[in-house]
């Protein structure tokens, strides 16, 4: 357990740093690029006369603008941890108003009441980090090819003698295709050049029904399988992992997912899931039996999801690939 005495919470945007003090209520605004967090650093070491061991960084992920500021944290090697807005603002109950420097307060505060139980952050690898950016481009691509692909099938469907407007859409539905296909190549490189990155993935495609956009979700998003202790967590992160409501004698609610999830991971597992029962015979006949018995269609998909998750952080455990029992089955 770590003994933080003090915290300092950061508000990070575009241009800017607004930092806190918590303890010793003492806020500054730095520029938010290399040499702005050397002095943000500095400023902060020489107000609070304290070791490196004694001080928690704590800032909400931002994407970009973050990026900077866990490298030169990470690279000083001071403890810092990332936390979620919704994390945040949920942890502090009703909140009046908003500007930069309240907000720093607000996270400083935030990290301050969780500073026993929070643990530290680990900065990805530069792989893996680039593996990141390339994935959500790919998501990208894919969101916008999707909304051509609609807009195209409803314009032939309503209208007539639109040739060049046809024309137009196919091409760049076409180049949005070829451009994915690049990305994705260049994700394949990426992995294929790591062994570490390699080993997780061919380890996560020896499981019938995770296929290769699943395999590199799950890394990016366990930071190699390093983040999540458990299958369980990643669960509850990915929004598969049902929840009781009950309270008393007279709330009776039944047990059911969370809405607060990360939906492309649960949209990739419910595909995996929805393959699995179509092409592994073990799966297929669990399924088929469970639903046999008068059991909800959608919760067992939910329990298949469960089960690739499970199966793929016990094979990343133990380091050897999945084996599929039923083919030496009497």
């Amino acid at each position: 357990m770590m003994k933080i005495k003090e915290v300092i919470g950061i508000d990070a945007s575009k241009l800017v740093l607004d930092c806190c003090i918590h303890m010793k209520e003492l806020q500054l605004t730095f520029s938010n690029d290399p040499d702005g967090i050397d002095q943000m650093v500095e400023w902060v070491m020489n107000s609070t006369k304290l070791f490196k061991d004694d001080i928690l960084f704590v800032f909400e992920h931002t994407g970009l603008y973050t990026n900077q500021l866990s490298a030169v944290l990470s690279r000083k090697e001071c403890i810092f941890y990332i936390a979620s807005g919704l994390e945040v603002k949920r942890s502090l109950g009703i909140l009046r108003g908003k500007d930069d420097k309240t907000d720093a307060k607000r996270i400083a505060l935030y990290g301050y009441r969780r500073r026993e139980e929070i643990k530290p952050a680990k900065i990805m690898s530069v792989p893996l980090a680039r593996l990141k950016r390339l994935a959500s481009m790919r998501r990208k691509l894919i969101s916008q090819r999707a909304g051509h692909k609609a807009t195209l099938k409803e314009q032939k469907r309503v209208l007539e003698n639109e040739t060049i407007l046809f024309e137009v859409q196919k091409r760049i539905i076409d180049l949005l295709t070829q451009e994915i296909r690049t990305i994705e190549k260049e994700m394949d490189n990426i992995i294929l050049e790591d062994a570490e990155l390699n080993k997780l993935f061919r380890l996560l495609l020896s499981i019938k029904g995770i296929g290769k956009v699943t395999a590199r979700f799950l890394i990016i998003h366990t930071n190699g399988f390093t983040t999540f202790k458990t299958w369980r967590k990643f669960a509850s992160y990915c929004g598969i992992a049902p929840f009781p409501y009950r309270s008393g004698t007279s709330v009776r609610g039944r047990t059911k997912v969370s809405r607060l999830a990360n939906t492309e991971g649960k949209a990739l597992l419910h595909l995996c899931a929805a393959g699995s029962i179509q092409y592994n015979p073990e799966l297929k006949a669990y399924y088929e039996n469970r639903v046999s018995q008068g059991k909800n269609k959608m919760s067992t998909l939910n329990i298949i999801r469960n089960k690739l998750l499970s199966r793929a952080f016990s094979i990343v455990g133990r380091g050897t690939p999945y084996v599929d029992i039923m083919k030496y089955a009497s």
